[in-house]
């Protein structure tokens, strides 16, 4: 009992920073990716000036080293919770985006938009129901 209650606190305390991560990670490359600008052409100069800019981009960094500590953490989580129920939970992080576009990228979001997130939050809240590991692994 008390090593799947210690399983649950772990899995939830990653679970955290997992969704920030995602969120902060993807919303650092859009805000980078706007000020790169729009690609005039689908054509190899223009990838190559995209990948140019995109790289000499302070934010696209950050977004990258956000992604990449998502990533690292994610993994970790896997490696002792179901997949069935740490990919569901992690989609928490749809929730900060539009918040963080709000602020970081002075989006506007609709209330369309806004259901949207609620539904998917709803759907977070009914897997943290459920155990975080269906029990031992062989």
């Amino acid at each position: 009992m008390t090593s799947t209650r210690n399983l649950q606190w772990k899995t939830y305390a990653l679970l955290a920073p997992i969704v920030f991560f995602a969120a902060t990670g993807n919303v650092l490359l859009g805000k980078g990716m706007k000020q790169v600008g729009d690609v005039p052409e689908l054509s190899p100069a223009a990838f190559g000036t995209l990948f140019l800019s995109a790289f000499g981009s302070g934010w696209i960094w950050l977004g990258i080293g956000s992604l990449l500590l998502f990533l690292v953490m994610f993994m970790v989580v896997l490696s002792w919770a179901d997949y069935s129920f740490v990919m569901p939970v992690s989609a928490a992080s749809y929730a900060l985006v539009p918040l963080m576009s709000r602020w970081l990228l002075d989006e506007r979001v609709s209330a369309t938009r806004w259901a949207g997130v609620s539904l998917i939050c709803l759907g977070v809240a009914l897997v943290t129901r459920t155990p975080a590991s269906g029990g031992e692994r062989s």
